[in-house]
């Protein structure tokens, strides 16, 4: 390859590299490693390479991407376009050519091992209380003696028949009502939001009424459509967000916004698309009309939610943080580009501050701490944390910058939580030897059938998310092998051939398909393609030292909520959001993500941003609520606390450099603290962990 060979990038995996002129785009991937599915063999049949080119100019990726720099479509891809269907945006991957520098992205869709979104839903029992309501009711017809416009007999109806009064409609449903009127004899029926908005009108009887909660993640969407006559959940899906390619943190997608003019508009669109298609899908999958779905509600962090509208979040990325709304925002479904009933409305949930947004106003209306007897602790875990603290007296919340580390970015191995991932470890403190699952597989790694098994699922074994990389990480601690203060023991490797040199440092062979996992353990690369066991994964001090940062920065936003209300301990921890859901209690409090607690205190609560964007859907007066308890709610920013640095210094240790951890050594047994926790045994070195912590504080910050 030369320079003057194309290169490619593909998102979201951030594969590249060169090719030479003419490559298919899906034989690039394939000389990649990008996952991108096939059936047909490039014939241009199946469709099921389509792939998304993005365009423009990536100061990011240092190139230029033009339509120009593909091959214009051909007769194979002008024919599956006209017969099957394929968005315009798309391009069939067997049969486009790179000609030129090219980012592409690989939709979710397009890839053979999918992404598994885990925001299941946990909805708490509420009450059902639509906010659109169907009524149908008899319209006296129109009469020479009295010339009252049909809109106002419709009024005068709903006020006879069902007591509503002050009503009003917009065009659309002036439009649509004189035939519907005509078609049903002039019986109709009517939806009616908020018991004022005439938002829709059918001819004669109709009860089918539809909405969709989304929560807008700034990794995944994910959505659940619900009957609004009954609240039964018909569907639910999830989809990547695509704004990834721009930055997998918000703080970059920020950057991308103020480096390139319009691209607000570009993360606002991508965001957009994608979730009108998970209306389709959802639509799709409960066997229904788009244009049946009347009512949408919508959860996200601040700036996910200003995006969502259009609003430009730059102002978001620096003090003092201002939001252009905290209070709930309704508008037209249709001012969003998005395909629906065209009077159906979209609610926006409170936000709360600069980087508390309207996805922890849904937690809280699920987990409600606000009415709780017990100091609760309700952590959203992700890019950036949201923290929420307090009962029934008083709640705080606050968001700590923990970076993309938990979801598998920033680890050398580390990958969404997708068939072929890591997603539980447990290491011999004996042999030091691990025995791990894999997503999709239900075998662990030292059952006699594990490698049919992954055979069998056709993944292999391909990296470690983000549940995977902190048992890891609390399982070596408990083994001996990670220090207190996050060091790779490399001493131990002459006990031990899974302990390895590494440049400067030590790593740890997770695993390792090659034959016998001691001698071509130092052989293989790491990442090197082998058999049907897939890739060999090792565990760095680097991927140790992202993880310290990112549990560091949480537990320093706890702490910080903690001193405000004046306490050392929480009764309840409640661990929300895809990945929250998915980290193992017992391993959290062994590595210091939160404070210590009695164990079966600290429970997974579920996508509970989602679950709470769904009870808003369906219940009036939660929206209510939620709009009540925000405007009490206190708020901490953790960018302008002088403490927050202190208590990061003091959680990068594992467990904690101080903390005691009377309920977690009820449990396990913890490896005695060093003596170095000790400010006063070594001055010097101690002010030089402290000057590398503030450094590392001040980096992680940035990404907040």
């Amino acid at each position: 390859m030369t320079d003057a060979d194309p290169q490619v990038i593909f998102t979201p995996s951030g594969r590249r590299g060169r090719v030479p002129s003419g490559t298919t785009v899906l034989d690039a991937a394939r000389s990649l490693g990008v996952d991108i599915d096939s059936v047909c063999g490039g014939r241009g049949i199946c469709g099921r390479c389509a792939v998304a080119p993005a365009f423009g100019d990536f100061a990011k990726h240092g190139i230029s991407s033009a339509p120009s720099h593909l091959s214009e479509p051909g007769e194979v891809e002008t024919t599956y376009r006209w017969e099957v269907g394929l968005a315009p945006e798309r391009r069939l991957a067997c049969v486009a050519r790179l000609v030129g520098d090219a980012v592409v992205d690989v939709p979710p869709e397009s890839q053979v091992h999918r992404q598994v979104v885990r925001k299941d839903l946990d909805a708490r029992p509420f009450e059902l209380d639509p906010v659109v309501r169907l009524h149908t009711v008899d319209v006296v017809p129109p009469d020479l003696a009295t010339p009252t416009g049909d809109l106002g007999r419709l009024f005068d109806a709903l006020r006879t028949e069902w007591r509503l009064d002050d009503l009003r409609a917009d065009l659309l449903v002036i439009r649509a009502l004189q035939p519907a009127l005509t078609k049903g004899d002039y019986r109709v029926t009517v939806a009616v939001r908020g018991g004022r908005d005439i938002i829709a009108v059918w001819p004669g009887y109709h009860d089918r009424a539809f909405g969709v909660a989304i929560d807008v993640g700034s990794t995944t969407i994910a959505g659940h459509l619900a009957n609004l006559v009954d609240g039964t959940i018909l569907a639910s899906a999830g989809v990547m967000n695509p704004q990834i390619r721009f930055g997998e943190d918000l703080m970059s997608r920020v950057s991308y916004v103020m480096m390139h003019e319009g691209g607000d508009r570009e993360l606002t669109d991508a965001v957009r698309k994608a979730l009108d298609g998970l209306l389709a899908t959802l639509a799709n999958r409960a066997g229904i009309k788009r244009a049946e779905v009347l009512e949408l509600t919508l959860v996200g962090n601040p700036i996910m939610h200003h995006l969502v509208l259009g609003i430009d979040p730059t102002p978001l990325g620096s003090a003092p943080f201002a939001l252009a709304t905290d209070e709930a925002v309704e508008v037209p479904v249709s001012e969003l580009g998005l395909h629906a009933h065209p009077g159906a409305r979209a609610y926006f949930l409170p936000c709360i501050a600069g980087h508390v947004g309207a996805d922890t106003a849904g937690v809280i209306l699920a987990e409600e701490p606000h009415l709780a007897d017990r100091l609760t602790l309700v952590v959203d875990v992700g890019t950036n944390a949201e923290i929420v603290l307090g009962d029934r007296r008083r709640l705080l919340a606050a968001s700590s910058p923990t970076g993309p580390a938990f979801e598998g970015a920033q680890i050398s191995a580390g990958q969404r939580a997708a068939p072929g991932a890591i997603e539980r470890v447990r290491i011999d403190p004996a042999s030091l030897e691990p025995r791990f699952r894999v997503i999709g597989v239900d075998a662990w790694s030292d059952a006699p059938d594990f490698a049919e098994q992954v055979a069998d699922a056709g993944t292999g074994v391909t990296g470690i998310c983000g549940s995977g990389i902190i048992e890891v990480v609390a399982e070596l601690y408990l083994a001996g092998v990670v220090t207190a203060d996050g060091v790779i023991d490399g001493a131990l490797a002459a006990r031990s051939p899974r302990v390895i040199a590494d440049g400067r440092t030590f790593s740890y062979v997770l695993h390792d398909p090659g034959p016998g996992s001691g001698a071509s353990a130092g052989r293989q690369a790491a990442g090197a393609p082998s058999d049907a066991l897939g890739l060999r994964i090792l565990v760095t001090q680097g991927d140790v030292r992202a993880i310290q940062l990112a549990k560091a920065a949480l537990y320093a936003g706890v702490r910080l909520l903690m001193d405000k209300l004046a306490v050392d301990t929480v009764d309840d921890v409640r661990l929300a959001g895809a990945f929250g859901s998915q980290i193992d209690p017992l391993h959290a409090m062994i590595l210091g993500l939160v404070p210590d607690c009695e164990l079966d205190h600290v429970r997974a609560a579920g996508n509970a941003a989602g679950t709470g964007a769904l009870i808003a859907l369906l219940s009036g007066e939660a929206r209510r609520e939620i709009e009540a308890v925000v405007r009490r709610v206190e708020k901490v920013e953790t960018a302008v606390e002088p403490r927050f640095q202190e208590h990061f210094v003091e959680a990068l240790a594992i467990p904690h450099r101080s903390a005691p951890n009377p309920n977690l050594e009820r449990v396990v047994t913890l490896p005695a603290r060093p003596a170095t926790a000790d400010r006063g045994a070594d001055p010097r070195a101690e002010r030089h962990r402290r000057r590398a912590a503030a450094a590392a504080a001040n980096s992680a910050g940035g990404d907040e």
